[in-house]
């Protein structure tokens, strides 16, 4: 049996994120709960800061949009009107060899040329081919989804569309015989009430969109909002993925943050292009590096059959590209299909023309989770000059902004430490930490992303000053005590 294929990076990070109260596995004392996370101390703190970036972004910094929050458990004719009963499936394949069990896409394949001798294998999100042909592919060419590669033009001899899969093999044990791809449902399925037959199952909601639609003329009638304007809300949807892995990357309880913006049928490809380059800017905000993000549209054949257009945000992961967000011109669908299926008329009366329309709808899908991950593995640096570990966060995100220690647990300097600790409090995310040395307690601080350490001395004692250190250029600065709420203030932009 092959071993799984180790990842350094994602190894490293993980254990950090243990260590410094970020992430846990769910369930770890019964031996956990695969793909099921549990946010600690840390964690929730960087998670809220995302979302709160996100409501601030989206919602209450602009007039035109909305918030709302939809339950978990809805009418289970929702799920036929929008499609996922029959057809939210994923093909799923069975090793003859091992019996393991995996989603399609995520076999290793192998692709040929049906014009040349060119061969490719694609694995994990990575290409590897003969070294001579190995020039020819970018990174823009890796993509996380393996069927993506289908009818491609040979980057050898420049063959048009002529890119095929030879075969697939196991992930589990490489073999290729493999049985043929079965569809799975991939909703988790409960009972609503005391009875358990067919007539009581519903489903935990594979996404938070559709509870957005089916409330759309509640939140037009009450909100009193005219055309072009968004709902946004944020919360916990599922799926009972076949493959999950890569950390909090897929996991099968998971947080979305979803915008649903409705605009007249004609207009809905400025407003594609609007939020296309809107939301590529705001995970720029957070922190992460631009040249490791990029867009990529979907092509025609990637398409969903109600999608005029779809453009992904992804991020360069250990394991390649990989999608972060969705923003998809979505049409009429959702809407029509609600009218069809519930009878009711979900409609917005157009003045300047005297009629009732049906809106076009621009969707921008984005996970809470994978956003997290991303601002973690773009903030992970092995400082080796310095022989420390350090999370570079934006402060937006940061879950602590200033840490405040003593230098040593006598003289007064704890008295001191904690009252400039406590005064900080009352205007950013603050920490006092008193145990061990100065220099453990800066690395703590360090793999916990806060920017700024504030160190009473026996300095202080003498001139009322104390010292401001830089997490990520070491750099320390005497400032008053009286100053330091304002500089930081003004260093965090707060």
């Amino acid at each position: 049996m092959a071993k799984p294929k180790r990842n350094p990076q994602m190894e490293k990070l993980v254990s950090l994120t243990k260590r410094r109260g970020f992430i846990f596995q769910s369930s770890e004392i019964y031996g956990g709960l695969n793909s099921c996370w549990d946010y600690g101390p840390l964690g929730v703190e960087l998670k809220r800061n995302v979302k709160n970036l996100w409501w601030h972004n989206i919602v209450t910094s602009r007039e035109d949009v909305v918030g709302m929050d939809a339950g978990i458990l809805m009418h289970p004719r929702v799920w036929e009107a929008s499609g996922h009963v029959a057809n939210f499936h994923d093909p799923l394949i069975d090793c003859k060899t091992c019996k393991a069990r995996f989603r399609q896409d995520k076999a290793p394949t192998l692709f040929h040329c049906q014009n040349c001798d060119f061969q490719f294998k694609v694995a994990d999100g990575k290409i590897s081919t003969k070294d001579e042909f190995a020039k020819h592919f970018a990174d823009d060419l890796l993509a996380e989804e393996t069927e993506s590669y289908i009818g491609g033009d040979c980057p050898h001899c420049g063959a048009a569309k002529s890119i095929q899969i030879q075969k697939r093999m196991c992930p589990n044990c490489g073999g290729s015989d493999l049985s043929e791809a079965k569809q799975f449902n991939l909703m988790f399925k409960t009972h609503f009430g005391p009875s358990e037959d067919s007539a009581s199952q519903i489903y935990l909601r594979p996404e938070t969109a559709q509870g957005i639609f089916v409330n759309f003329d509640n939140v037009a009638a009450t909100a009193r909002v005219k055309l072009p304007f968004g709902i946004g809300q944020i919360g916990k949807a599922f799926r009972n993925e076949i493959t999950t892995g890569n950390f909090i990357f897929r996991s099968r309880e998971f947080e979305q943050m979803e915008l649903e913006f409705f605009v007249k049928k004609e207009e809905s490809q400025k407003w594609y292009e609007y939020w296309v380059e809107q939301r590529f800017q705001w995970y720029q905000s957070t922190g992460i590096r631009p040249e490791n993000l990029r867009l990529r549209e979907h092509r025609a054949d990637e398409l969903a059959h109600y999608a005029r257009a779809c453009t992904d945000v992804e991020y360069r992961f250990a394991f390649g590209w990989s999608e972060l967000e969705g923003i998809a011109d979505r049409q009429t669908f959702d809407l029509d299909q609600h009218i069809q299926h519930s009878g009711k008329k979900l409609t917005y009366f157009d003045q300047e023309n005297n009629q009732h329309i049906v809106p076009a709808v621009v969707e921008s899908s984005a996970g809470v989770d994978r956003s997290i991950l991303t601002i973690l593995t773009d903030a992970y640096w092995d400082d080796e000059e310095h022989k420390r570990v350090v999370l570079r966060l934006s402060p937006k995100v940061a879950p602590i902004k200033v840490a405040v220690l003593p230098l040593v647990n006598r003289d007064g300097m704890p008295e001191i430490a904690r009252r400039i600790f406590e005064d900080l409090q009352k205007h950013m995310a603050a920490f006092f930490d008193m145990g061990g040395s100065i220099g453990r307690r800066y690395r703590r601080q360090d793999e916990a992303g806060t920017p700024y350490g504030i160190t009473v001395d026996s300095q202080t004692l003498e001139d009322g000053t104390v010292t401001l250190r830089d997490r990520d250029t070491l750099e320390q600065v005497r400032i008053s005590k009286d100053q330091i709420v304002t500089t930081l203030q003004h260093k965090l932009a707060l």
